[in-house]
């Protein structure tokens, strides 16, 4: 688990949270609405002082516009330059949209069917690997385990050299079974892309969507981002942010993770995906693409109107559908989150670890849908599970290196979990918490069968193996 801590954190708060293009307009688009986000004026330097984080640019797009952007706070402590809107963050896993999209343009020309295994058009795979789809790629839904990148490498054939190394240790289940998150999923995903554009996965995304788009600046390569100004990438040192040295870079890992941009470029984006695929007047995205991406391809375990789509987070507050991701990255946090039914949606780009600002994100929100705060609701009771229902999750889960070991005991199911043992207490239908503090919460999840097969902890799913 402790491999897998890392990317714990890439996307978790684009399930736990609620949630500036060019000035161009699409043809007879009226101007929006004028909303104050003056609050956040005051509210995003505070918040920055509160997590210690340096600094972050935000925009907030409405209809075909940008309504608000901004840069806060410096772009690099020791020279306490000012952060400036136009400076590029790698963004982490908030690239898995792109590569999503990359892989969905290309099923568009026919260079692979979503249902197809990916060995029919990739060769020198092994077997197991071979036979999995972009579907269950896209959807982290193709059993693929979580893991650290055996190959660090700064050349781009890396993926592709990594990628044919794999045998079957890299599944823990077979492909649509359950939801689980999984970076080198995605680093197969852009593998593929490469391979079926036929040149390597940062040029392939040049082409198929950064130039078509307009996102002038963004890029994969970190030679590219020193020519432009750029923010530095900080994490806490005895509670002080301190500069990232050196720069963390690895070839293999681009598809997930590694994505270089500023709220411009990410406007222009986001502003194609909210107006069907249009921007500047010009068709540059088809609505079938941007359908699939939003779409509910698989269900996230334990939650209700959570699901993942093609690169993209899907989750309903107050009756409100959300679309989005997040990504953590050493250095650097984002965060876009889009609201489709509204032509909405918040950019947040920080430069330290892991941090996505998430009071001035929820404030943007709901300054901008009109949203009330959240009020507070009375815990529900939840009946104790009984010794037939309990005899079900007994038993031992497995997501490779990791093992939650279930037993029972007098009547009280317990887990043993990164080595320490605690009890069980139940806190809804088949979810239980664990840990000193109760700090743990999994789900056990039934298989075809009906019975339980599958336990979901935080982002990830294990498979009972005895």
């Amino acid at each position: 688990m402790k491999q897998m801590a890392c990317r714990v954190c890439l996307v978790a708060l684009c399930l736990a949270v609620f949630v500036a293009a060019s000035n161009a307009k699409p043809e007879g688009a009226k101007p929006a609405p004028a909303i104050d986000f003056s609050e956040l004026d005051k509210l995003v330097p505070a918040e920055l002082k509160e997590k210690n984080t340096p600094g972050a640019v935000i925009a907030i797009i409405n209809g075909d516009q940008v309504v608000y952007q901004k840069a806060f706070g410096v772009a690099n402590v020791e020279t306490n330059v000012e952060m400036q809107p136009e400076m590029l963050f790698r963004l982490g896993s908030t690239t898995k949209m792109f590569t999503a999209a990359a892989l969905l343009a290309l099923s568009e020309k026919d260079k692979i069917k979503m249902n197809e295994p990916i060995g029919n058009r990739v060769k020198g795979l092994s077997t197991r690997v071979g036979q999995v789809t972009p579907h269950h790629l896209l959807s982290n839904s193709a059993g693929v385990r979580d893991f650290a990148a055996p190959v660090i490498s700064n050349d781009d054939p890396a993926l592709g050299n990594m990628v044919r190394s794999w045998k079957d240790e890299v599944f823990f289940a077979d492909q649509g079974e359950i939801y689980s998150y999984s970076s080198p999923g995605y680093w197969l995903s852009g593998f593929v892309v490469e391979e079926l554009y036929g040149k390597p996965y940062a040029d392939a995304m040049t082409e198929l969507l950064f130039k078509p788009i307009g996102m002038e600046r963004t890029t994969l390569r970190p030679f590219m981002v020193i020519t432009y100004p750029f923010a530095t990438g900080h994490a806490l040192d005895a509670g002080k942010p301190t500069i990232l040295r050196p720069m963390f870079n690895n070839v293999a890992m681009w598809p997930a993770g590694s994505m270089w941009s500023n709220v411009k470029d990410l406007s222009r984006w986001v502003t194609a995906l909210l107006n069907e695929g249009k921007l500047d007047g010009k068709q540059l995205l088809s609505p079938a693409l941007i359908n699939q991406m939003v779409q509910h391809q698989v269900a996230v375990p334990g939650e209700s109107d959570s699901y993942y789509g093609y690169g993209l987070t899907v989750f309903k507050y107050k009756g409100i559908e959300f679309v989005g991701h997040g990504g953590f990255s050493r250095g650097y946090g984002s965060m876009i989150q889009m609201v489709p039914s509204r032509k909405f949606a918040v950019i947040v780009l920080t430069n330290k670890s892991g941090e996505t600002m998430r009071k001035s994100l929820n404030k943007a929100t709901q300054l901008g849908l009109g949203l009330k705060d959240e009020e507070s609701q009375k815990p529900q009771t939840v009946a104790p599970a009984t010794e037939s229902e309990m005899n079900q999750y007994v038993g031992t889960y497995s997501h490779a290196p990791q093992t939650w070991e279930v037993s029972m005991k007098d009547g009280q199911l317990s887990m043993k979990f990164d080595g320490k043992e605690s009890e069980m207490t139940k806190t809804g239908e088949r979810k239980f918490a664990f840990g000193a503090q109760n700090e743990n919460e999994v789900v056990f999840v039934p298989g075809k069968s009906g019975k339980i097969e599958f336990l979901f902890f935080e982002l990830y799913g294990a498979k009972k193996i005895k």
